[in-house]
């Protein structure tokens, strides 16, 4: 199937622009929906997260603390390194399950952190960057979510800068301010057909 690796920064819009090609006829993975999954009470990393930071880092509900996880990562880099080491080996088995399992008129594999991985550009056909402004990112986030102003930087801090995304990217959507709905959708349009082309070419 003809991959897409579908990347941006936090408060991008690239859930949204990936929902645009699941309506379209796409097959989505998504990487962070994923992590979500393993998180949540139940979920195949809360063991292991336990094991290697305590019974303080689950909450009562049986999922992941993430404020009390996100406050300790992004003080502590050897703390955010363990993390990755449970979370990422189990991101990338369902990732290849589900790829394998999908069908569409192409796959789309929304990774965030694919540029920073490094390990994305030979597993894909393509790289999609959806591309804003830091500051409008900021904005969004902190509309959403609620988180101050320092958590957004420190976050934004450990992701890759506009200019690395756009130097990787094969396709790009622009989202920012001035972006209305509409237009995204017509930018987003653009691209899947002609994904669609190559895809249907590709046989």
């Amino acid at each position: 199937m003809y991959k897409i690796g579908l990347t941006g920064g936090i408060g991008s819009g690239k859930s949204r622009v990936a929902e645009f090609f699941r309506e379209w006829g796409a097959a989505i993975v998504d990487t962070d929906v994923i992590a979500h999954e393993l998180t949540a009470p139940g979920g195949r990393a809360i063991e292991p997260i336990r094991a290697a930071f305590g019974a303080a880092m689950i909450a009562a509900d049986g999922s992941l603390d993430r404020a009390r996880m996100r406050e300790l990562a992004f003080s502590d880099t050897g703390a955010r390194g363990r993390l990755e080491a449970i979370i990422h080996p189990l991101i990338g088995t369902v990732t290849q399950e589900r790829a394998q399992q999908a069908q569409g008129c192409y796959l789309v594999l929304v990774v965030p952190l694919l540029v920073e991985s490094g390990r994305w550009r030979d597993r894909v056909d393509r790289i999609c960057v959806v591309d804003c402004d830091p500051a409008t990112q900021a904005a969004r986030v902190q509309a959403r979510s609620g988180l101050t102003a320092d958590t957004i930087a420190r976050i934004m801090s450990v992701q890759a800068s506009r200019e690395e995304r756009l130097a990787l990217a094969d396709d790009v959507v622009l989202n920012d301010a001035q972006t209305s709905l509409e237009e995204l959708a017509r930018r987003a349009r653009v691209v899947h057909e002609r994904w669609c082309l190559w895809a249907q070419q590709r046989g």
